[in-house]
């Protein structure tokens, strides 16, 4: 949901999705999905696109921190354009990371330490269904980089995906990936 939300031009829309992705302490998907991962897909340059023979647990733990760090970067070089730090509270990163924390914190405070437990294991299992996506929808994919140095445009070859009923209604069309 949050990851459909995130491609809506509505400011409720993607408020909305910065806080469904700041439940499992994702928020900075919000960002390097639709800037960078749609910019790269497909490409070496891409956290988000899984390689050849890559196992899903290779590929997370290349995934999930250099989705973070791509996303802080991209972050950076929109707030600095505008003359704005990067740690000012239009940093779009630390706005659903301040939603996180708050919510976990009231969490704990009112279910108490238990909820060291279950905390991280729903967060783990939100990352895990956004990097298992991620995984699937382009393994093995390759864009071709042409003689000027710039790749192909992407095209609906450059995902992997699905035209079953059942999923897309499941998965809010998630699987239609080269769709948007």
């Amino acid at each position: 949901t949050g990851h459909e939300l995130g491609h809506k031009k509505e400011a409720f829309d993607r408020w909305m999705a910065k806080l469904v992705l700041a439940v499992v302490g994702y928020g900075h998907f919000f960002i390097e999905h639709n800037k960078g991962h749609h910019r790269d897909v497909a490409t070496p340059d891409d956290p988000a696109t899984s390689r050849m023979g890559e196992s899903i647990y290779s590929f997370a733990t290349r995934e999930i921190p250099g989705a973070f760090k791509r996303a802080w970067e991209l972050e950076e070089v929109r707030l600095e354009g505008s003359g704005k730090s990067v740690w000012s509270l239009d940093n779009e990163i630390l706005q659903p990371l301040i939603i996180t924390v708050a919510l976990y914190s009231a969490l704990l405070s009112f279910f108490g330490p238990i909820m060291l437990i279950f905390l991280p294991i729903q967060m783990a299992f939100g990352w895990w269904q956004l990097t298992s996506a991620n995984y699937i929808e382009h393994y093995g994919l390759l864009r071709e980089k042409l003689p000027n140095g710039k790749y192909e445009h992407q095209k609906p070859y450059h995902s992997w995906n699905s035209n079953h009923i059942m999923s897309n209604l499941i998965l809010f069309h998630l699987q239609r990936h080269s769709d948007h």
